[in-house]
């Protein structure tokens, strides 16, 4: 496939829902005991999914037609210490392997040891352009679960560098000081489309589905929301809502609503 086809197959009419998968590797993952059954129960609302490779390795078969994005690296809380917030530890030969679509790796301006992110970030996105395996980097403000310094400027600032370095795609999280329309200044000042993240369950139906639709409507291509999904009480009913947000431009009341709706 070329390096458009792979990047299609998670983006419908420009816009996708990822769900990502990947976080075993950092955190414990109540939620996510049984990540096959999962995908089974959200596949009809998800485009794509990010994934370690020893998952993605074994769950080819529950993944016809969706996108998979490996995860190149393993990420932790971690402030200070060697290895403190990612290590790369995969590259494009991997996700040749195993069959995916597109590469992701953490990138965090402003880290404890930013230089070797950069490069290993910039590696990664060298190799990405001799197999035409497109890389989706998430870019963080200094570290995962540094939430204090995800404000609009630092925000705005990740996702222009991450596009800056080559990356295809880049994934932020929702600036903690945005006000409804805010996050027009992160999408219209990165060439590239630009997906949120979910972080930390909210368990606030109303937020999330809130801050879709905001981030959709400032110009957002998408989002990649996992915990906020596999740890719900209904997964796959708050995929469909996430879905309904993302792809058929429903109000967040809307998706709410459909919420207290059977699944097909």
């Amino acid at each position: 496939m070329t390096r458009q086809e792979n990047l299609e197959t998670f983006f419908r009419n420009g816009r996708s829902v990822i769900l990502p998968i990947d976080h075993g590797c950092a955190i414990p993952v109540p939620g996510l005991a049984n990540p096959f059954e999962l995908i089974e129960r959200v596949n009809p609302y998800v485009d794509g999914y990010v994934m370690n490779l020893g998952l993605a390795m074994r769950a080819s078969d529950n993944l016809a037609g969706k996108g998979i994005c490996l995860r190149t690296d393993v990420y932790n809380t971690r402030d200070s210490g060697e290895g403190a917030g990612t290590i790369n530890v995969f590259g494009i030969e991997e996700a040749e392997m195993a069959g995916a679509h597109a590469v992701m790796n953490m990138l965090y301006p402003g880290g404890a040891n930013e230089r070797i992110n950069f490069q290993e970030v910039a590696d990664l996105i060298r190799g990405s352009f001799e197999l035409d395996v497109p890389t989706i980097i998430e870019a963080l403000p200094v570290g995962l679960g540094q939430t204090a310094h995800y404000t609009l400027d630092k925000v705005q600032f990740a996702a222009r560098l991450a596009a800056e370095m080559g990356a295809d795609v880049v994934k932020v999280p929702y600036p903690i000081d945005a006000k409804p329309g805010d996050f027009a200044k992160v999408t219209q000042s990165c060439f590239i489309p630009v997906i949120i993240l979910g972080g930390a369950a909210l368990n606030d139906d109303a937020a999330l589905l809130k801050m879709t639709e905001d981030a959709m409507e400032a110009g957002a291509a998408g989002i990649a929301i996992g915990r906020n999904v596999w740890q719900h009480p209904n997964p796959a009913a708050i995929a469909r809502s996430l879905n309904a947000v993302v792809h058929q431009e429903l109000s967040a009341l809307e998706a709410l609503a459909l919420l207290k709706e059977p699944l097909d």
